[in-house]
């Protein structure tokens, strides 16, 4: 199993923490929905896999290329 680094691909607010830690996402899932220039923006997991570690929380600004989750694929 390897660790992978989930990165925003743009810059904004979190809105809405989407999973939980531990929970077994599918390609394309949504973890975290982004508010930027008032829309809301999923930011989705790359491969399948398993949560292991959210690094932002509701109300956080982040940054383009952030990381932002890590998961064990």
């Amino acid at each position: 199993m390897a660790i992978i680094d989930v990165k925003s691909e743009i810059a904004g607010k979190v809105w809405k923490i989407e999973a939980e830690i531990g929970q077994s996402l599918d390609e394309d899932d949504a973890i975290i929905i982004l508010e930027s220039m008032k829309m809301e923006i999923p930011v989705d997991v790359p491969e399948d896999g398993k949560l292991l570690e959210i690094l932002v929380k509701e109300g956080d600004t982040v940054a383009e290329g952030q990381i932002i989750a890590k998961m064990e694929i």
